[in-house]
């Protein structure tokens, strides 16, 4: 087999959806199938099948193999062995072996016996005649042979079958007769050369010889994958008559040796001798009277060497196989074996195609004539079974040449491979596919993390395509009822309702009662797409039968054909007709059959009867029950083993002959191979997770399959079972209790089925566990199990999470969490939720997934001990054995679930630039900056519509006719109407015919559902269109050089109200766009508008302007609402009109309607700490939500005069969008593709930990972190003192000035607090008296930052460019403040940004343009160090005071060694999510240095070698960083305080990689002793080389700093 990447043709042809020749599939487990004789081999297949067949189980699941080994003849009766019919199945077997096993494929187990030669079970026609020629001169073996052997006409060409011989358990008396008569007639008409040698050796082979044959000596892969291991028994020829040497030989009839089948087995002993040395494996035994005896030590140390080689061997050739598929590996191979598979399907379902011309010309037809415009998908539909798939198969051979131009055709045949069985993965391979067809980039790494963003890329590709218009692109979908998700919702999100030109979507699902096509029916609304697949005429139904025939080599006679034809009369029903061919296949000319069945459905249940008869009732109901059961099918070597822990089958199998074990007990796999073969193609072969499982196809079969076997308590059994199986109760030599009837008493047995643990390596998880064990345990009603082995495992979570991803994880607890009565399980879906944005920023992780849960839990570990505690109890002891370096949550510290951020969601490419509601659908529409508008389906959080078209952003989106149409307006000048609920867009709205980039584009929209108008606003222009037909009411043109800023709809007045730039108010009809009258603002003087919003029951424009007035507009007038102290960013009003919101700097003024106009409602504004971006008003009026451009979202109270209620996080970037739902907020911003969304009613609510209110990020921490300080919210001028432990506020400092900064002392207790003043108050931690002051310095400016030397012996008070350095001596009550010791101003533009200061006196301080300096105060001397790039965040000293770190908002952090004043590492971090270093701190020990990022990460950055070791997502903005003595505390801004222990292992894990699954960040990190090492080097060599270092300054007033 060829394991080489495939050829360049090759791949244009798969990716191309041609027919040709296919590659082969790569292997995807070992099938190791055993010869050995019957009698002599016993010990031998016991003792590989005690030890060495787990080894090597176990050694192919560490490398992601399943194993399996067929011994077809472990378990059965010799009568069954020997059996004819079991030489072809045996050859069969090792057929399948050698095409699907990855490395070892055959192995033989060679003795001293020949075995016995079977019977021919065919003799074709022309060898017949051969032998009967040689056999009429003996009329008694011509009789003989004769009343064997039946002649079939049914067989193209005739062939003789044998019938069966005898009729007991052991072998008729005819046998041996009949076959020394046939070799005798073989022999003679090979001398006369009338048969090939071949031929002869039908008549002269056993059956080890046939397979030695088989499997290595005709192989053309030579000898790999196959071994012999010789069994060579020394002086047994000298003993060789004896009794029990007898035992080992082959005997003849009446006992005596066997000498014919001696020298066969010695000839074939010497062709693999000479012919495949390396394969023979020869072990020698000394002779023994009690060779077989298990006492016998020379035979047990045989077994023991035996079984040692086959492990070694096997493993050998697993891992050659493997090093030649990694030497060979194609690139995207995955995508490649998916599009074989699908293809390989299609051929064989086009082989026997006939019928449907008429259909396929119309398709054809549709096809063209919509080509070259946008056109609905096509839907095939009809019953199960109709024929769909065969039509969908021909479909895609014809599409090359049926377009008339080069066309990429996809073709997926769903629910046939794992990439097919949900949408999730079926666009992912489509995608692909696609892209490399026509040579576009492929999807990015963080669109494949999320399906929406996966839905989002595919149906842009497909207008990439249409716009291309070089190939048409044809994709064919068929059988979409086996795409898992669609029967789980009420749309189909992929679907798109519209295809761009030269893109086609055809789609295939059943009718009847599934209710899929309803579900397609809700997105494809219009009837001319649904085409209804027929039943085929009566000729064409024959004309099927008849070519199905004639593939199989068969015929029938003219009587079997008459009474095929009268069973199904008028029969079009292909499912059936195949049934139907199934069953005359088996007819020989000789056999009188019985009538078929006249449905489909009876079809199926004669079936099933018909394998009864033959296989028994039990077995069979036993395997079609456990395969049907399966949630994607099961494997071979599952289907064996479950079958082995299945003690009714059993005790059926072993009820007239007793186990060939004492210590083992399996399923005989012959039994099933039998069945296998009689099912025919009613299994299906699957590729899913890597392996090939077995599945019932036929739809219909398996509906029969449930109705006969699975019905009543029968289900809840097999479900019982399969859940034993992967959960593995009965593996690792655990023995299992069975009574078989030969017995009579209880035996416990080791059945030997494949351990399943949840890692069979590091890397490697169990899929097959992990999506069959929830499935079985739910469906065999053992809830409790299911909540405790998966939804309540977090090492179940953890390995679906990391193998599968979040979205599997998730999709996981939708579909099993509601079925399992526990609110707790709620808790853990929501705290996974939650982590979205972490996964995103780290990938899926095992330390994420840990981190994540712990922390988001830990809230509720003692409210929920049984589930939620056990958790965290797990994830706790991971941390302790986590071998890579760590950060181990001590408490919870991220937001919890319960809270009011309902989820986090991402759909996007780029950011979101429009938001609005459909409240009665609970939909959410989402504009982007590439055009992308998105539709959200809020209750299931799933994007339901894609809606594409728009080329330029989305700058606006109405909702509107109760929430089921929206219209979006774009960068690129139209308006477009969107269907809602089918996706559809309704018509296009080209707004204007200027290409002018400069010329304004549409900003607003305005919805006159009473007269069913739509107005847009643009520039200089406003536009009115009908809204049923997009026909122009109006245009209304203003003055292209004052164009107007601000309009309004007033309904109730029929007036539209513009207001331009130069203030000039105009007035026109909304009805006819006529003017009314134009007047100019008289209030207004040297100021523009900025905003404006429309009131409409009186009929008013709120207007906002740049120097913060405030008018109220009507056609009778204006006047003077407000003058802001800033211009106006945004106005909001409620829903009811009765509030009025005005956006102006970092404040927020709320006014309340009256009869004049609005008044003030409070007299205090909304402050805000960064520009205030947008507002929305809550549902009764009670609440407004702000956002900020601190990428802060803040609660306030409006029935309490504004109290701030909560503060929450955005998504890292500027909130500039919030869209309101009842109780749930919308949250997003031009720089995220990602939007959140919020419960209101969750403010309100208390919670497991209540966080406290902090916006500032100047937050203190005193004793240990029990007690927070931070400024009041609403009023600067004092400082809450939060009570950690209590939740709640426990005092307030009044400071009676704003504070700046603030800084704990914690040996010496007392608080530091820098106000805008330049004073510092200093308050003693446990007591409120004897508040000491620190007077400004003369210039009386803001205290800028302030630090404490690590003792606490040193203050540094930093104001814009002076520093003050104080000593804080012992004193009686409390300490003393002395100074200050050292003052010292710099000389520089900018101004101090942050400080620190060590014992002796030395200050490091930081400038706000990345100037950073080294200062000596007792010497007066100045050290510039290297410089940053930007605003120095943060200063840190090492505890021993030998290092420093700094860090600046471009990212840098840079560790010095303030010996030499140089820095030893430096460390950038590039992140397209946000920038910048906003704290650190050394560990105690110093030998780390912990920073949190304005990404809302904290890493932890080895002193020693500058490496980065451990990074924690934390979703907020770490204000402060504090050691601990193994970690760390640091408040964030979510108001939680992170508790963390650092925890590194003393050797680092070699394949520990902190960065290996970043998607957003790059790091990079520098060492000046390999940089100065490197240039040493280059200087030398030139001869240059000088000695280079920082030169120390002495200290002038005109250099840098001056002292005082």
């Amino acid at each position: 087999m060829n394991l080489g990447p495939l050829s360049p043709d090759t791949r244009r042809r798969l990716l191309q959806g041609q027919a040709g020749p296919l590659p082969e599939p790569v292997p995807s487990g070992v099938a190791i199938f055993i010869s050995s004789t019957i009698s002599d081999m016993d010990a031998e297949r016991e003792a590989l099948q005690s030890t060495a067949y787990p080894e090597v189980q176990t050694f192919c699941q560490k490398h992601g193999l399943m194993f399996e080994v067929v011994d077809l003849r472990w378990g059965i009766q010799h009568t069954q062995a020997t059996d004819h019919m079991t030489t072809d199945l045996c050859l069969e077997e090792l057929d399948r072996c050698r095409k699907t096993s990855l490395g070892p494929a055959f192995v033989a187990l060679l003795g001293d016996q020949y075995g016995p030669c079977p019977v021919p079970t065919l003799i074709e026609e022309k060898e017949w005649e051969a032998l009967k020629a040689q056999l009429t001169t003996r009329p008694g073996d011509l009789e003989l042979v004769a009343h064997h052997f039946w002649r079939d006409e049914n067989a193209v060409p005739p062939t003789y079958v044998l019938q069966a011989l005898g009729t007991g358990k052991t072998q008729g008396p005819e046998e041996p007769t009949l076959t020394s008569v046939l070799r005798c007639g073989a022999q003679e008409a090979r001398r006369l050369g009338l048969i090939t040698q071949e031929q002869w050796h039908r008549y002269h082979r056993s059956v080890i010889e046939w397979e030695i044959e088989r499997g290595l000596l005709s192989s053309t892969d030579g000898d790999q994958g196959a071994t012999v291991f010789l069994r060579e028994i020394q002086d047994l020829n000298k003993h060789i008559l004896e009794d029990c040497a007898l035992k080992t030989v082959d005997r003849l009839a009446d006992g005596c040796l066997d000498t014919d089948a001696q020298n066969l087995l010695s000839s074939l002993k010497g062709r693999i001798a000479d012919t495949q040395p390396g394969v023979l494996k020869a072990h020698h035994l000394p002779w023994s009277r009690d060779l077989v005896n298990p006492k016998n030590k020379a035979h047990a140390r045989y077994l023991k060497e035996l079984g040692e080689q086959f492990v070694a061997r096997a493993n050998h050739q697993v891992l050659e196989r493997l090093r030649e598929l990694e030497a060979g590996r194609q690139d995207l191979a995955w995508l490649y074996q998916e599009i074989r598979h699908h293809l390989g399907l299609s051929a064989e379902a086009t082989r026997t195609f006939c019928g449907r011309q008429e259909l396929l010309a119309q398709v054809g037809q549709r096809l063209r004539q919509s080509d070259s415009h946008a056109h609905t998908p096509l839907v095939l539909f009809g019953p199960p079974g109709i024929g769909k798939t065969a039509l969908m198969c021909k479909l895609a051979e014809q599409m090359p040449g049926l377009l008339g131009r080069k066309t990429v055709t996809v073709l997926r045949l769903l629910g046939t491979s794992q990439m097919s069985c949900d949408a999730r993965s079926l666009l992912q391979s489509i995608c692909f596919q696609v892209c490399l067809a026509y040579g576009l980039p492929l999807p990015p790494a963080q669109v494949l993390e999320a399906h929406s963003r996966v839905l989002h890329f595919f149906h842009t590709l497909l207008h990439t395509i249409s716009c291309r218009n070089f190939e048409s692109l044809v994709i064919l979908l068929d059988s979409v009822d086996d795409v898992d998700s669609i029967h789980r919702a009420w749309r189909v999100p992929w679907l798109p309702p519209q295809c761009p030109p030269r893109v086609h979507l055809i789609i295939s699902a059943c009718s009847g009662q599934r209710g899929v096509l309803d579900t397609v029916q809700q997105t494809l609304t219009d009837p001319t797409s649904y085409w209804e697949v027929k039943p085929l005429s009566s000729n064409q139904g024959q004309e099927m039968i008849q070519r199905l025939l004639a593939a199989s080599r068969r015929t029938l006679s003219p009587e079997q054909r008459d009474l095929l034809w009268a069973s199904l009369p008028e029969c079009g029903h292909p499912g059936q007709l195949r049934l139907a061919f199934e069953e005359a296949r088996k007819w020989a000319s000789f056999t009188v059959p019985t009538p078929l069945a006249s449905t489909a459905m009876e079809a199926m249940h004669q079936l099933c009867a018909r394998l009864e008869q033959t296989h028994g009732q039990l077995l069979v109901a036993r395997v079609l029950g456990y395969v049907v059961s399966s949630r994607h099918g099961l494997s071979e070597a599952e289907l064996k083993d479950v079958l082995s822990l299945d003690d009714e089958v059993l005790q059926v199998v072993y009820q007239d002959w007793t186990p060939p074990s004492r210590e083992l007990l399996r399923f005989p796999p012959l039994l099933w191979v039998r069945l296998r073969r009689d099912l025919g193609n009613c299994l299906a072969r699957r590729p899913m997770d890597g392996f090939t499982l077995l599945a019932i196809a036929p739809r219909q079969l398996a509906e029969v399959i449930r109705e006969r076997y699975l019905s009543g308590p029968e289900k809840a059994k097999r479900h019982g079972m399969l859940a034993d199986f992967f959960l593995g109760t009965w593996s690792q030599g655990t023995k299992k209790l069975i009574t078989l009837p030969l017995v009579g008493k209880p035996l416990n047995l080791d059945r030997k089925v494949a351990p399943q643990p949840l890692w069979f390596s590091d890397t490697v998880a169990n899929l097959r566990k992990l999506k069959e064990l929830p499935h079985h345990l739910l469906h065999s009603g053992r809830i409790e199990e299911l909540k405790q082995e998966v939804l309540g495992s977090m090492d179940w979570i953890s390995c679906r999470g990391v193998s599968g991803g979040i979205e599997s994880l998730l999709d996981d607890f939708d579909l099993y969490a509601p079925h399992v009565d526990c609110p707790e399980v709620g808790l853990v879906r929501e705290a996974l939720q939650l982590c979205r944005p972490a996964v995103e920023f780290r990938g899926m992780e095992r330390s994420v997934l840990y981190t994540e849960v712990l922390a988001r839990l830990h809230f509720f570990a003692t409210l929920h001990p049984a589930l939620v505690g056990r958790l965290c109890q797990q994830a706790q002891s991971w941390f302790r054995v986590c071998p890579h370096p760590v950060l181990v949550p001590l408490g919870g510290f991220l937001q919890p679930p319960g809270g009011p951020l309902r989820v986090t969601l991402t759909g996007c490419h780029k950011g979101i630039t429009a938001m609005a509601w459909s409240l009665e659908e609970k939909l959410l529409v989402v504009g982007s900056q590439d055009g992308i508008v998105t539709v959200w389906d809020m209750e299931v959080q799933q994007v339901i519509h894609v809606l594409t078209g728009h080329k330029g952003e989305i700058r606006c989106v109405k909702v509107f006719a109760e929430g089921t149409q929206a219209i979006s307006a774009s960068k690129d000048r139209t308006l477009r109407l969107w269907n809602l609920l089918s996706g559809q867009e309704k018509f296009t709205i080209w707004e204007g015919h200027s290409k002018d980039p400069a010329e304004p584009q549409i900003w607003s929209l305005h919805v006159d559902e009473a007269k069913k108008i739509v107005y847009s606003a643009s520039g200089s222009k406003v536009s009115a269109w009908k809204l049923e037909t997009a026909e122009l009411v109006f245009h209304v043109l203003g003055d292209a050089s004052e164009p107007w800023l601000c309009t309004a709809v007033l309904a109730s007045q029929a007036t539209l109200l513009t207001v331009s730039e130069g203030c000039a108010v105009g007035l026109w009809s909304s009805a006819t766009g006529k003017v009314q009258g134009k007047q100019r603002l008289s209030g207004i003087k040297e100021e523009t508008p900025t905003c404006g919003v429309s009131v409409q029951k009186p009929g008013w424009m709120v207007v906002g302007f740049s120097k913060g007035s405030i008018l109220l507009v009507s056609s009778e007038g204006d006047s003077l609402l407000e003058k802001l102290p800033e211009a106006v960013g945004f106005l909001v009003v409620s829903e009811d009109e009765s509030l009025l919101a005005a956006g102006f700097g970092r404040s927020v003024r709320i006014f309340l309607a009256n009869s004049q106009g609005f008044h003030r409602l409070m007299t205090t504004d909304l402050e805000h700490e960064d520009t205030v971006e947008t507002a929305v008003f809550g549902p009764e009026n009670n609440l407004i939500v702000t956002g900020s451009r601190d990428a802060l979202i803040q609660v306030w109270s409006l029935s309490e005069q504004g109290t701030l209620l909560d503060i929450l996080e955005g998504v890292g970037a500027p909130v500039g969008l919030l869209a309101r739902c009842g109780a749930l907020v919308a949250s997003a911003s031009q720089q995220s593709s990602s939007f959140k969304v919020w419960d209101l009613t969750h403010t309100r609510k208390p919670r497991a930990s209540a966080p406290f209110l902090d916006r500032t990020g100047l937050t203190a921490v005193s004793h240990s972190g029990s007690y927070i300080y931070f400024p009041k919210i609403g009023d600067k001028n004092k400082v809450t003192i939060w009570d950690l432990a209590e939740g709640e506020e426990q005092d307030a400092l009044d400071t009676s000035n704003e504070v700046r900064c603030l800084e704990v002392a914690e040996q010496a207790k007392l608080l530091f607090t820098g106000l805008a003043s330049g004073i510092v108050l200093v308050f003693p931690l446990n007591s409120r008296q004897d508040v000491m002051c620190i007077p400004p310095p003369e210039t009386r400016k803001a205290v800028n930052c302030m630090a404490l030397s690590k003792g606490e012996e040193h203050l540094a008070i930093a104001y814009d460019s002076i520093v003050l350095v104080f000593d804080i001596n012992p004193g009686d009550l409390c300490p003393v403040i002395d100074g200050p010791t050292y003052t010292f101003y710099t000389q520089l533009p900018a101004t101090i940004s942050s400080v620190a200061v060590l014992a002796d006196y030395r200050v490091i301080y930081g400038m706000t343009k990345g100037d950073l300096f080294l200062y000596e105060c007792v010497n007066s001397k100045v050290f510039p160090l290297e410089a940053h790039g930007s605003r120095v965040t943060c200063v840190e000293v090492s505890h021993q005071e030998q290092l420093a770190v700094s860090g600046s908002e471009e990212a840098l952090l840079c560790l010095w060694d303030l010996q030499a004043c140089k820095w030893k590492f430096e460390m950038s971090y590039t992140n397209t999510y946000c920038r910048g270093v906003q704290c650190a701190c050394f560990s105690k020990d110093d030998k780390y240095v912990y920073a949190g990022l304005r990404d809302r990460s904290i890493i932890v950055w080895s002193v020693l070698d500058g490496s980065l070791r451990a990074v924690q997502f934390v979703h907020a903005v770490v204000n402060r960083i504090i050691p601990t003595a193994n970690g760390f505390i640091a408040p964030t801004r979510h108001g939680y305080l992170i508790r963390d222990r650092f925890q590194c292992p003393s050797s680092r894990a070699p394949q520990q990689d902190s960065l290996k699954n970043f998607r957003k960040a790059v790091w990079m990190v520098k060492s000046r002793q390999r940089e100065e090492l490197a240039a040493a080097g280059a200087l030398q060599d030139s001869g240059l080389g000088r000695a280079q270092g920082n030169e120390c300054k002495s200290n002038k007033r005109s250099q840098v700093c001056l002292i005082v």
